[in-house]
This record gives C-alpha cells, sequence and structure tokens, in this order.
C-alpha cells in the first residue's frame, strides 16, 4: 500500500472510530432479513403483552420475499393500548460519541389511524430513567399511504427533554423507542395501529459524512493520477 494510499485509509478509519469505539455505529441498519425482531420489543422484563410486534417474511419496501417489522396497538387502557416498539441492545450507547445525528427508516401505515411517529432516548438502569428526551417535531404518517422513507433527526436541537437533559440522554442512552404521539409528550396517547417499520439505519454527522466524501474522493484521485501516462 503506498503512503497516500494508506494516509486517506487512516483518515477514513479516524471518521469512523467513534461509531466503532462505542458500539452504535453509523450504516448500521435493521432489516429483518432474520425473521426476528431484531430486538425490538413493546414490553420489558418479561411483562405480557396482547400484541406484539412480528416479522413479516413478505410486502416491505421492496416488495416480495422483503421481511419487515409489524408493530400492532389496541387502544382503550392497559397493556397494547400505546403504539410503540423499544429497543436496549443494538440501539444503545453513546449517539454524540458515535456520530450519529440521525436515524432513518421506512414505514407504511397499515391500519385505519393517523399516526404521528417519534423517537425517544432514555437511560433507565437499576431504576427508572433519569434523563428521557423525545423528537420535538414528530412525522406525520396517513392512512392509505405506501412505504414512505422518514428521517429523525437526533441532535440535541431536534429533541425535548420530558426530564433530566437532552444531551445526557443522547450520552447514555440505554433504550430508544419509536413511538406515536400527536401532542409534544412522552410516552403518548392510546391509539388503534397498525404499522410497518423497516431499513432502520444511523445516519453520520455532516462533517462525518463529508470526511468520507473526502477520502473516497481523494482515492479516485490517487487512482487517476497514478494511470496517467507521462507526457513525451
Amino acid at each position: 500500500m503506498t503512503h497516500g494510499l494508506r494516509t486517506v485509509v487512516v483518515l477514513l478509519l479516524v471518521g469512523l472510530a467513534p461509531g466503532l469505539a462505542w458500539g452504535l455505529s453509523i450504516g448500521q441498519r435493521d432489516t429483518f432479513e432474520d425473521g426476528t425482531t431484531q430486538g425490538w420489543v413493546v414490553a420489558l422484563l418479561g411483562m405480557s403483552h396482547p400484541a406484539p410486534p412480528v416479522n413479516v417474511p413478505t410486502g416491505g419496501p421492496a416488495g416480495a420475499d422483503d421481511s419487515f417489522l409489524m408493530l400492532t396497538s389496541i387502544g382503550g387502557d392497559g397493556p397494547g393500548s400505546r403504539l410503540v416498539a423499544i429497543n436496549i441492545d443494538q440501539w444503545s450507547g453513546d449517539f454524540i460519541a458515535a456520530g450519529i445525528s440521525g436515524i432513518a427508516m421506512d414505514v407504511k401505515n397499515l391500519g385505519q389511524s393517523d399516526l404521528s411517529l417519534r423517537l425517544a432516548f432514555s437511560d433507565p438502569g437499576i431504576g427508572p430513567p433519569v434523563n428521557v428526551a423525545f423528537s420535538t417535531v414528530p412525522y406525520f404518517l396517513p392512512v392509505g399511504r405506501g412505504w414512505i422513507p422518514i428521517h429523525f433527526p437526533i441532535t440535541p436541537v431536534d429533541l425535548t427533554a420530558e426530564s433530566g437533559s437532552v444531551t445526557a440522554a443522547l450520552h447514555n442512552a440505554t433504550e430508544l423507542r419509536l413511538y406515536h404521539s400527536f401532542a409534544l409528550d412522552f410516552p403518548g396517547e392510546p391509539v388503534t395501529a397498525v404499522l410497518g417499520v423497516d431499513n432502520i439505519a444511523a445516519t453520520p454527522e455532516p462533517t462525518s459524512a463529508l470526511l468520507l466524501g473526502s477520502g473516497l474522493l481523494a482515492l479516485y484521485s490517487l487512482k487517476t493520477w497514478r494511470g496517467r501516462k507521462p507526457r513525451a
């Protein structure tokens, strides 16, 4: 490997290092193609739930044989009344240190109720969370649409603190939630709904994207330069 190429590779690794060091990583994606819910649940600590999430093996954004996650809520009171999905596995960690500024996904409203989708970050441990932050601006998802790609910005200015600090919630997240709420509130109001979700992905800060793009451009330029014939 040439010195110039080694330099570019090192720069790229430095740009991606925060995500690698903190578990979370830019570009990580839940596609549900393994037939599971990939750690997304609707009840923690073994609590029962009348409408658990389901991996549907076909009908995702790519059509036949494209798996997706289906979430259901039954409205009313008690377990299952709210539309929510919780992940405490691959989506816990330090989002700020990982350079993650957004979460993208494909969604489809499969029910008969319009939805208002938000994300929430919290840090429950042995006890209740101290810091809880959720999307200030929701994504409105009406009935009757097909699959839609959406993006939630998750920088501190994009979130509202329900308790504690937005920054602390992003630094020490042990729980990520996707949930429905028309009101600027957490955990949201009851609703009868069915939601399809697929391709949940972490997106980078603009500086990380710029670094990656610059590195790829440098690689291309180096290759082009080496391919030139010397002038006679």
